[in-house]
């Protein structure tokens, strides 16, 4: 079995779902009434979303449903878009789970298309994994079909389609799904979850043309104008100067990279894609590509009642990337008007992660590129779109080293389905701080390696660049794992 990110507790935690504004109330009342150092009342209000409803009574079981319709929603101001939605909400409903707890999904299509649902970075059986016509077949509209699995791992995740996924992921349809670790210190910050993502719209409000820009807007990925923050335009978040706040943040665009940054203020990322890393890292920015995820401190410092503004900083992916555009508000933190609170001490998330062994392991070695079929734009894996391509044949208990190297003028950001990963320098030695990973960026003109082991879970893989557009176009191939007894988690 591959080393996961968090052994799953044995025990049923105490608090179950919701139980995070439970804890923050808990911790707010203490024992000697309300804690005048805490955060404002409200104070995440503008950035929460729909819970999903669990109907199941047994505590170690989430059991739902999930639609996807088509809903009017107020994007735009005064306007009315006919958006792609999971029960109506842009992002879909919030799903929060313990490690160790079983999922079941009881999803049905009602879209004018056929879909699927896809559990973005979760180690769960093939079977499950929402790979239209490798894992299971095309939901049809008016069809119903249940994902059933156990959460193995903490972490962020999200959840989107695989079928058209860059015009229907684009419309609307992705949602987040946080997995707790009981075990965990509740002391890390005051948690906001934030799913980032951008939509095009015409000035009506209504849906752009996913294919608009032809060959160029595959080539470029088809970026979005409304940058949104869990489905909302530019919210404001409250905060108690000084008191510390930690981001769980996944970038769920479907080309857009975010690049965040705070005046006169860092972010000390403590995790990312497949939970805590090695030890933290602070930076001045933050950069997540498609499909990223990241776990951050941010400490909110200034005069009582200013705005700081959370900025998208304009991030040099390749060719006329960056030309003419400007940084724009994602969101903004006003401060209270209370005087700044003494930040208690960060406690410890640094992480124990052994480095995978790589005697004899097998060597993979891709090219991401593009060619053209019938006057068309296409793109590929070794010069083959995935409409045509071999998928790699690998072995439950084989560790395998992948050297992806990008031959175009854009980034990819690379995603492998079902498992993590351990990024590598060119010497094949672990990348510092460690961390497991399921998305890497490979930069233009650049390579990226990664060690991989495959647990017992058999069975037809995807990977695939993460700028949806450019999968689509034929930036996709499959893994054929073989052997064990299939049993997965």
């Amino acid at each position: 079995m591959s080393q996961p990110p968090v052994v799953a507790p044995a025990p049923a935690p105490l608090l179950r779902r919701g139980s995070a504004l439970v804890l923050l109330g808990l911790v707010a009342l203490g024992c000697g009434g309300p804690d005048p150092g805490a955060q404002p009342e409200g104070w995440d209000s503008a950035v929460a979303m729909r819970p999903a409803a669990d109907r199941n009574p047994d505590p170690r079981t989430f059991e739902m449903d999930l639609e996807a319709r088509i809903q009017d929603l107020e994007l735009l101001e005064g306007k009315t878009t006919p958006a792609w939605t999971y029960d109506g909400t842009i992002p879909g409903p919030f799903i929060r789970a313990s490690v160790g707890d079983r999922l079941v999904v009881h999803f049905r299509n009602t879209l004018p298309e056929p879909t699927t649902v896809h559990w973005h970075g979760l180690r769960i059986p093939a079977a499950m994994d929402g790979a239209p016509g490798h894992s299971q077949p095309e939901i049809q509209p008016g069809e119903t079909f249940t994902y059933d699995f156990v959460l193995p791992d903490a972490g962020l995740y999200w959840y989107h389609p695989h079928v058209h996924s860059a015009a229907q992921l684009g419309f609307g349809l992705y949602g987040a799904l946080l997995v707790d670790d009981p075990t965990e210190p509740a002391d890390i910050g005051d948690e906001l979850v934030l799913v980032l993502s951008d939509m095009a719209l015409k000035d009506d409000g209504a849906l752009q043309d996913p294919q608009t820009g032809l060959d160029f807007g595959t080539l470029f990925g088809r970026e979005g104008d409304l940058l949104l923050v869990n489905g909302k335009k530019n919210p404001i978040v409250e905060a108690r100067a000084g008191r510390r706040q930690r981001w769980r943040i996944v970038n769920a665009a479907k080309s857009r990279y975010f690049q965040l940054a705070m005046k006169e203020h860092t972010f000390t990322r403590i995790g990312g894609d497949g939970g805590f890393m090695e030890k933290p890292v602070e930076s001045a920015a933050l950069v997540l590509s498609p499909g990223e995820r990241a776990d951050v401190l941010v400490v909110p410092r200034g005069a009582p009642g200013s705005t700081i503004a959370v900025r998208w900083v304009p991030y040099d992916r390749g060719y006329g990337t960056t030309f003419n555009r400007p940084e724009e508000e994602v969101f903004r933190v006003h401060l209270a008007d209370a005087p700044e609170v003494t930040e208690t001490p960060r406690p410890k998330t640094e992480r124990t992660l052994t480095p995978l062994d790589l005697a004899g392991a097998t060597p993979i070695s891709l090219e991401l590129t593009q060619g053209e079929q019938d006057g068309k734009v296409t793109m590929g894996i070794n010069g083959v779109p995935s409409w045509e391509a071999v998928p790699i044949p690998a072995t439950v208990g084989e560790t395998q080293v992948w050297t992806v190297k990008n031959t175009m003028d854009f980034d990819h950001p690379f995603h492998l389905h079902g498992f993590f990963f351990q990024a590598l320098d060119e010497s094949l030695a672990p990348i510092r701080p460690m961390e497991w990973k399921d998305t890497v960026n490979v930069p233009v003109d650049g390579t990226r390696r990664f060690a991989v082991r495959y647990d017992d879970r058999p069975g037809m893989w995807m990977f695939h660049c993460h700028i949806l557009d450019h999968a689509d176009a034929g930036m996709m191939g499959m893994l054929d794992l073989q052997g064990g007894s299939g049993a997965g988690h």
